[in-house]
């Protein structure tokens, strides 16, 4: 357990949210170890919970949103978000169908995090064309938003066409469920300011890389005149807390190389060592601009639950 007298709050206004066990690259899949998670994690007070997307690899990953049902049975308060479904990859109206009963089930707690992903071996395995995947994307996002939001349906598209069709039962949240974009690219910082409500920093990113792109958020959404204060700019931080810094850094790059083939990466992006030095890196993403975190420890992860919890004053 991580000190009382090192402790401190990021501020009144920041969500802090911690990644579900999903990945399990050295053992088995242990779903009573999921299931005391998503509830301790709630008692903790975190914003929160979230699942990520990957469905073909060698590496032992659950599937997102029926492992986001699951702890919506779970728990009762906390949030339920995915960052992020890859909307090319997906019929939307299926999508809709989905995220509409899991907004319900949970009773209004469903944050959707979508994004436009690369190019992938996901379009051939699934018999998709690559081409076109930002018109697909803006499209389904489109479609989404049309059956959640209306009784009656109507859309016209290139790819997708509602003529005043009915989708029930509605979400909830009204219109919808609050819709975050990832994506780093100018254009996709763009399209998040048009057309979501928050934007989310990738955890492959640097927090320098993050600050650049979070000023251009900001800059966006006053251009747009739209309320800086509705819309969420969150982070994805893989973090380690360990006193033992080498061994922290080594057990990141183990896991990065499993998961991302890219050991490096982890010495890049990823919060490591001792539980001041990440509280301090913790408060320099807030100060870049984010006002949601995303907890995403990689191992030991009830143990970093319930420290960062502690640390951070969740829940007081």
């Amino acid at each position: 357990m991580i000190e009382e007298d090192r402790a401190m709050t990021l501020g009144t206004n920041i969500q802090v949210g911690i990644a579900i066990p999903q990945i399990f690259p050295n053992g088995p899949l242990t779903m009573a170890s999921i299931r005391d998670f998503v509830g301790r994690a709630e008692k903790l007070g975190y914003h929160s919970l979230w699942v990520q997307e990957q469905v073909l690899g060698d590496t032992a990953v659950l599937e997102p949103l029926s492992l986001l049902s699951y702890a919506a049975a779970l728990t009762s308060t906390v949030k339920l978000g995915v960052s992020v479904l890859v909307l090319p990859l997906h019929n939307p109206v299926h999508l809709a169908k989905r995220l509409s009963s899991i907004d319900q089930m949970s009773q209004g707690r469903l944050v959707v995090g979508l994004g436009l992903g690369g190019a992938t071996t996901m379009y051939p395995a699934l018999g998709l064309p690559e081409e076109a995947r930002v018109r697909r994307f803006v499209e389904g996002v489109g479609v989404i938003k049309a059956l959640l939001e209306t009784p009656a349906a109507q859309y016209t598209g290139r790819f997708f066409r509602l003529d005043g069709v009915a989708m029930e039962p509605k979400p909830v949240q009204k219109p919808h469920p609050p819709i975050w974009f990832g994506g780093r690219h100018p254009n996709a910082l763009r399209r998040a300011v048009r057309l979501a409500d928050g934007w989310m920093g990738a955890g492959s990113s640097s927090i320098a890389d993050f600050k650049e792109q979070a000023g251009t958020v900001r800059r966006l959404l006053e251009a747009s005149r739209r309320d800086l204060g509705a819309f969420t700019i969150s982070k994805r931080v893989y973090i380690a807390v360990d006193r033992d810094e080498a061994r922290a850094e080594r057990r990141l790059r183990e896991w990065f190389g499993s998961y991302y083939r890219n050991a490096d990466m982890a010495s890049k992006v990823s919060v490591w060592g001792s539980p001041a030095h990440c509280l301090e890196t913790l408060a320099e993403i807030v100060a870049a601009g984010a006002t949601h975190l995303l907890l995403n420890p990689v191992f030991d992860q009830k143990e970093h639950a319930e420290g960062l919890a502690a640390q951070l004053r969740l829940g007081r």
